[in-house]
């Protein structure tokens, strides 16, 4: 078998990548109330960064303190950044050891933002997240000065990111948030310079690729996370994607993560079949469902349309799966995610060659129909199955970050109760600042 996995890689800016592996962003939520970096964070990313990981992306880190996607989100600002420069340095130091890269995530959660944090929202318009049981406000749709504001707070965060050591950024625009929801017709529905065609629509990512070319040099990384679809009717379209990834190769990108899905279309979680608004559903096809991983179909047909590099994340768990889509050349990078929740060396085990499947504990994870009651709609089941397996691997990243290993005896639905408690918590720290 062939070891591509291990392979360095040099991006169009010039970084070198000591291998094709990038550890996926995924939400943490260890902030406290004040949504600044911590010490959680240093000693997180100082064990995966033991692990051999080519990449290492931070999860969310938010623009907008009033425009969240959890209260223990870190924030970075004009009006906060100086209280955790330290702390954002010793981040960055712990997760750049080993030669290993660490970029950024930076995102605003637009209509997305929980109500409990904010129930009046900014977004492109004001059509309303609905979710069964899930409190998200009616969005109010931004003005031109709010639009130039959040490009800039966009910047502002990147070139705090190169000036406290990290090496890379990424600007997230799938599943869901603000800059997903400008290239989404069904959720943009402006009809001013920033939204009706593709073009517009696209306007405020190149607008802020731009200025960060500006801000931060021509020789640092910077990577877009891009939905290769909705999966909605009348969403952002694979055909979109392909014509979204031209613009970005032509405004500088260096990478595009290609990923998919919504909250109301959650295919990021990797349960094809959980749907939380079916009337609005798109069903993908039984081919791209059975595939390891389950974007590569999409980013096959981005690959016709681009030489950029590209970087797939979402279900690959075997090193003969990693090594075949590598080799194929539909993408440089691999992004793991979970597994990584599981073992945080499992990357440097594959790459030894201790093992070929990554652990993931996706299986195992299942109340089963009894744990519920007879009469629960197949539906919930699978929803609370599903969410509840999110809620244990966000358990074990909050256990790295206090230094301790994951832990594998933790039950689901114990993950679940915890995941719930500190949610209310940690809403209540960030109310009281």
């Amino acid at each position: 078998m062939a070891n591509l996995i291990n392979e360095s890689f040099t991006l169009p800016c010039g970084q070198i990548l000591k291998n094709r592996v990038c550890k996926a962003a995924m939400t943490e939520r260890i902030a406290s109330g004040d949504n600044l970096a911590n010490q959680g964070h240093i000693n997180l990313y100082d064990m995966w960064a033991d692990g051999d990981i080519g990449i290492l992306l931070t999860g969310n880190v938010q623009v907008d303190r009033r425009n969240l996607e959890g209260p223990a989100n870190v924030v970075i600002d004009k009006n906060n950044y100086k209280n955790q420069l330290s702390n954002l340095k010793e981040w960055s130091a712990a997760g750049t050891k080993n030669n290993t890269q660490l970029w950024m995530q930076i995102s605003h959660a637009g209509r997305q933002t929980p109500g409990e944090i904010n129930s009046s929202p900014m977004a492109p318009s004001n059509i309303r997240l609905k979710i069964p049981g899930k409190n998200y406000g009616t969005p109010v749709p931004m003005t031109e000065e709010d639009i130039l504001d959040v490009i800039e707070k966009f910047v502002f965060t990147a070139k705090i990111a190169r000036e406290t050591g990290f090496t890379g950024v990424q600007f997230h625009s799938a599943h869901g948030y603000l800059l997903s929801e400008f290239l989404s017709p069904d959720i943009n529905n402006r009809n001013d310079a920033w939204g009706g065609d593709i073009e517009n629509r696209a306007r405020i990512h190149l607008e802020i690729i731009k200025r960060c070319r500006e801000e931060v040099g021509e020789d640092f990384p910077i990577s877009v996370k891009m939905n290769s679809a909705d999966f909605q009717k009348g969403g952002f379209a694979a055909d979109d994607s392909i014509i979204v990834a031209k613009m970005l190769e032509n405004a500088g990108v260096d990478i595009i993560e290609i990923s998919g899905g919504t909250y109301e279309q959650p295919k990021l979680i990797g349960v094809d079949d959980l749907t939380i608004n079916p009337e609005r559903s798109e069903q993908r096809k039984e081919s791209t469902i059975a595939r390891e991983a389950y974007f590569l179909e999409y980013a096959k047909d981005i690959r016709k349309a681009v030489s950029l590099p590209l970087m797939v994340t979402g279900g690959f768990r075997t090193k003969e799966g990693i090594e075949d889509a590598l080799q194929s050349n539909i993408c440089q990078i691999i992004g793991i995610g979970r597994p990584l929740c599981v073992d945080p060396y499992c990357i440097k085990k594959m790459i030894e060659g201790e093992l070929e499947i990554l652990p993931s504990f996706e299986k195992t994870l299942s109340l089963g129909p009894s744990i519920l009651s007879p009469s629960s709609p197949f539906t919930i089941i699978k929803a609370v199955n599903a969410f509840g397996a999110m809620a244990w691997f966000y358990q074990q990243i909050k256990n790295m970050a206090k230094g301790l290993m994951p832990n594998h005896k933790q039950k689901l639905l114990n993950a679940l109760r915890a995941d719930m408690k500190a949610d209310k918590l940690a809403l209540k720290d960030y109310l009281n600042h």
